[in-house]
């Protein structure tokens, strides 16, 4: 599937003529009541995209024939969150998924356990026959550098199955290394600059845990990829605080995005992020002449757990998990469950697959935040929403994807990440940040057409962009001949609505497009797995 620029060349009217309110949020930090209980498997961020490592100008070379997925986990960490740091949960599956078909259901998963195994390093204490030899209370007994350093007291380690079918019954086999073995190591966390060296060095020592991989099932030639597991600096840019207090910000940076980098702090640029990065050629996850692909994240728990009030001795010792995987955590597109999914049903939706998402169908068709935010900032809940409900423009961006963008020849409306593979990756200094409404903005017009919506990069200002169709700039677009057939939502009957510039209140169209946190000056590397990298604890 190619995309359109006849129909595309309408988004323009999006940055033009639709605004924002001024509202930055986490794409998916603690987004739902019992994630909070479970740090290491709430995810906050999920990419996918066309690999732009060494490609040319005109998106060829280099790695462009392969598709980058990115899931994050345990989001907002202290670079200084000793003794024990943020490895991930042993008794947890982490699942990255692919419809290649559009019919809501996963046809290929990744599948990634963790093992972190304790060393139990010792040091003699006193002298003659009173000493003793007692274990460390560390997870460094020393400097390290190197894979498996013999001064780590906690090895991590994951296996990475693939499953093709459904995810609990389908076919699985073990992606393995390039030289052989299935179980890949991953880096300790920057712990700080004496441990593991200065900025540099740790990039170092990170990019010896970046793994070859075979991928079993693919074509023939198309079975190589990368992973790498790791924390990383976070990558996502948010006021995180005044946001969440009502939009608790000057108002001149929401009517003026020239003020964007004066008016507020990317709060959360100080944290970090332990990041899932999974590299393989796009013919591995396609299939017959589609060229769209849906993907989405999970994590899943045991059903139940038996705490000893005794444990013994080791990691992992106070707990006994048991039955069915349970998921607790799913993400796709960002900011869904954030801000679209109402506070009673966050965590059924965490809970849910994309094939069962009919029953949040009106939380999209009858969305609260333009509501939320016309409340707030002009004192009417109507001032900055869009009238044609139900917004049958909401569900297009959410559930089926854009026609002539990111819309597979038949589809069942289910939230995930679409990404179109036939559209050519642009190089990173050439992205645009609002990537295809920003393109089209230039004149003469760019060609971004790789970035949000069509999948997601890291520099992507998926808010911006978000808040842009949830204030009406599909319907500004769209025009009175509903030229990007966003009247009605394909799969679903008798839902429809009259999404053209006349349903857009005037608050909404008046106001510039800026969230004041700018996503194109956050830090990213040039090549995988494209987050930075982290920050060190002792900085």
């Amino acid at each position: 599937m190619q995309v359109k620029r006849s129909k595309l060349a309408q988004l323009v009217l999006i940055a033009c003529a639709a605004g924002s309110a001024g509202i930055s949020l986490a794409s998916s930090h603690r987004e739902a009541p019992f994630i909070t209980t479970s740090p290491k498997v709430d995810a906050s961020d999920f990419y996918m995209f066309r690999s732009y490592e060494g490609i040319a100008a005109n998106g060829s070379g280099g790695r462009s024939d392969y598709v980058t997925l990115i899931a994050n986990y345990q989001p907002l960490q202290g670079p200084y969150g000793g003794p024990n740091y943020f490895s991930l949960d042993p008794n947890a599956l982490y699942e990255i998924h692919i419809d290649n078909n559009g019919d809501a259901a996963e046809d290929i998963s990744f599948q990634f356990r963790f093992n972190n195994k304790l060393n139990n390093i010792a040091l003699p204490i006193g002298s003659g026959a009173a000493q003793k030899s007692m274990a460390i209370p560390l997870i460094q007994a020393g400097a390290v550098g190197n894979v498996n350093d013999a001064n780590l007291n906690v090895n991590e380690t994951y296996t990475v199955n693939v499953v093709r079918g459904d995810r609990r019954k389908g076919t699985v086999q073990a992606v393995t290394k390039a030289g052989g073995g299935a179980t890949f190591e991953k880096p300790v966390d920057y712990i700080g600059v004496k441990t593991l060296g200065n900025t540099a060095a740790y990039a170092a020592y990170a990019a010896k845990h970046v793994h070859d991989i075979r991928v079993p099932g693919c074509p023939a030639g198309k079975e190589d990829g990368r992973v790498f597991v790791g924390q990383r600096q976070e990558g996502f840019a948010v006021n995180l605080g005044p946001i969440f207090d009502l939009v608790n910000a000057p108002l001149a940076f929401i009517t003026n995005p020239a003020n964007i980098n004066a008016a507020a702090a990317n709060s959360i640029q100080d944290t970090n992020v332990t990041s899932i990065a999974l590299e393989v050629h796009k013919d591995c996850l396609l299939a017959g002449s589609e060229t769209v692909i849906g993907g989405w994240t999970t994590a899943s728990l045991r059903q139940a757990r038996l705490l000893s009030g005794a444990p013994a001795s080791g990691l992992q010792a106070s707990e006994k998990p048991g039955g069915a995987w349970t998921q607790v955590s799913r993400l796709g597109q960002p900011l869904v469950n954030e801000v679209v999914i109402g506070l009673k049903d966050k965590d059924k939706f965490n809970a849910s697959k994309p094939s069962g998402d009919g029953q949040f169908l009106d939380y999209v068709t009858n969305p609260t935040l333009p509501a939320l935010l016309g409340l707030v900032l002009t004192g009417n809940p109507a001032g900055l929403a869009p009238t044609n409900v139900p917004r049958t423009d909401l569900a297009t961006v959410f559930l089926t994807g854009i026609t002539g963008v990111n819309k597979p020849a038949t589809v069942t409306p289910s939230e995930m990440l679409r990404l179109n593979t036939a559209v050519a990756p642009v190089p990173f200094a050439a992205q645009n940040r609002l990537a295809i409404v920003g393109s089209l903005k230039t004149s003469p017009a760019g060609t971004d057409f790789a970035g949000f919506p069509n999948g997601r990069r890291p520099k992507d200002d998926v808010v911006d962009i978000a808040l842009v169709a949830m204030l009406g700039g599909l319907c500004m677009a769209n025009g009175d001949g509903d030229t990007l057939k966003l009247n009605s939502i394909p799969g679903v009957a008798g839902v429809t609505s009259a999404c053209k510039p006349a349903s857009v209140p005037a608050g909404a169209a008046s106001l510039d497009v800026h969230d004041g946190v700018d996503q194109a000056v956050v830090p990213f590397l040039p090549s995988f797995p494209y987050l930075n990298t982290p920050l060190p604890g002792s900085q």
